[in-house]
């Protein structure tokens, strides 16, 4: 007996010692260790980029698959099941976001152009040269400096297209694929690893997945919410662009908590050049409809799904947000939510083993 303590004791001493080691390494080499971080996030984004995607998509293709052909032992109807479920996925989501963006973008355009001539104006009326604030006037320095910009805006869109093209192949293997590689990852963990990692690992992936599942239902329906809420308000208000503007507040609110907020200062900006008073009431209004959301519909719909209180919610938003930008904001939530679950797990069976 007291040489199983003995040895457990020592287990845990060497394991305290390595992690202190491990410990001093890293904050010695923090530099060198984020920048292989940053290296590696960069060489495999596309791969994260389309697993997210799949995520996602999986989330409508699911029920969409269980409704195809529900009824029939046809088999090319059930071979033709899953391939027609992705299309129809994606129509939806590209339908939708395409609509929007028809919906939006010529109403921004057109406020820009507005905004532009009334600066103009202000310009004029202040009896300013005409190139006194364009500095592109000079020559080389205006060269330079148009080619250098549309050198790195060419590359920058040029490289979001292609990571997104191929996340979105990606996304499609792995949808198409999904029991095939399922099978795979299991047999492979099976053969290398111990059986109480491996039951371990399972829990945990099925956490996550549950987790960012509930979370991806929730968000949304939380989105169709406000938006709808925010064109009714503007209607009922009398304040322009109301359909436009509900439904950019809508997509921004994909972004957990502060989506909206950003939806809100694009949607005052276009109210603006209408009129200064119609922006104005416009914010009030939002701000009053965000606080009633935030308290009220956000923890219901969102927070009841994934169980996971407002306070930490709001702080992996910004950890998400500092590391990973928007896209860190929408998957900081689930992630951060299923550490949680996990923790609270662990803690209770260690309370009930302890009681014991």
């Amino acid at each position: 007996m007291e040489n199983n303590t003995s040895h457990g004791t020592y287990k845990w001493i060497l394991t305290i010692a390595a992690a202190c080691i491990l410990l001093c390494f890293g904050a010695g080499n923090i530099d060198i260790i984020a920048g292989a971080i940053a290296w590696l996030t960069n060489l495999i984004f596309p791969l994260l980029l389309g697993l997210l995607m799949a995520l996602i998509f999986n989330v409508i293709m699911y029920p969409i698959e269980q409704k195809l052909f529900s009824g029939s032992n046809s088999p090319l109807k059930k071979k033709a099941r899953r391939p027609l479920a992705i299309f129809l996925t994606l129509l939806i989501i590209f339908g939708i976001f395409i609509s929007i963006a028809f919906l939006i973008i010529p109403e921004l355009i057109s406020g820009v152009k507005i905004l532009l001539k009334i600066i103009e104006e202000i310009i004029n009326k202040l009896s300013l040269p005409e190139n006194a604030l364009d500095f592109s006037s000079l020559p080389i320095i205006g060269n330079f400096t148009r080619m250098d910009t549309a050198v790195d805006t060419i590359r920058t869109i040029a490289g979001c297209l292609i990571d997104f093209f191929i996340g979105l192949v990606f996304s499609v293997y792995l949808l198409a694929n999904k029991e095939k590689l399922r099978k795979q990852i299991t047999r492979l963990a099976n053969a290398w690893l111990p059986i109480r990692l491996v039951q371990i690992i399972s829990h945990i992936t099925y956490v996550c997945t549950s987790t960012f599942r509930h979370f991806i239902i929730g968000q949304a329906t939380e989105a169709v919410i406000l938006g709808s809420l925010c064109a009714i308000g503007m209607w009922l208000l009398q304040i322009p662009y109301a359909a436009m503007v509900g439904s950019l507040v809508g997509v921004t609110a994909l972004l957990p908590m502060v989506g909206a907020f950003i939806g809100a200062g694009a949607g005052a900006f276009i109210i603006l050049t209408e009129s200064p008073v119609k922006a104005l009431i416009f914010i009030v209004f939002l701000v009053i409809l965000q606080q009633i959301e935030g308290n009220l519909i956000y923890p219901r719909v969102v927070g009841s799904k994934i169980h996971f209180p407002a306070m930490w919610v709001l702080a992996s938003i910004i950890i998400g947000g500092s590391l990973a930008g928007p896209m860190g904001m929408l998957i900081g939530v689930p992630i951060a939510s299923s550490a949680y679950a996990l923790l609270k797990e662990a803690t209770e069976k260690r309370e009930q083993n302890t009681k014991i």
